[in-house]
């Protein structure tokens, strides 16, 4: 019903961030910080994000950018997806660490 609302007050706006190229620009941007975070895992994190994610300042470009040409809500969405995808891995990855064997 909301929907219906806001689209019948602007029933012309194109809401340029979600049409197909600039969706591509974002997750070009994104896959781009993410790769930087892996690659400067061993540096020390010193910046902040979004979902409690941090960062080390030799990635802080790439994540203006990913901030730049993705939506907010995008950018908080990814964030928390990347932190828990991570913490599933350490979780995994410790099991066998772990075992009382």
């Amino acid at each position: 019903m909301a929907t219906e609302a806001y689209a019948a007050r602007n029933p012309d706006e194109i809401h340029t961030d979600v049409l197909s190229s600039s969706r591509q620009a974002c997750y070009k941007a994104r896959d781009a910080f993410y790769a930087c975070l892996e690659k400067e895992s061993d540096k020390k994190q010193t910046e902040i994000a979004s979902k409690g994610l941090l960062y080390p300042a030799e990635c802080k470009a790439s994540r203006e950018e990913f901030v730049n040409h993705c939506r907010a809500s995008w950018v908080k969405h990814f964030d928390a997806l990347y932190c828990k995808n991570k913490s599933l891995k350490r979780l995994l990855d410790d099991k066998d660490s772990r075992r009382g064997v």
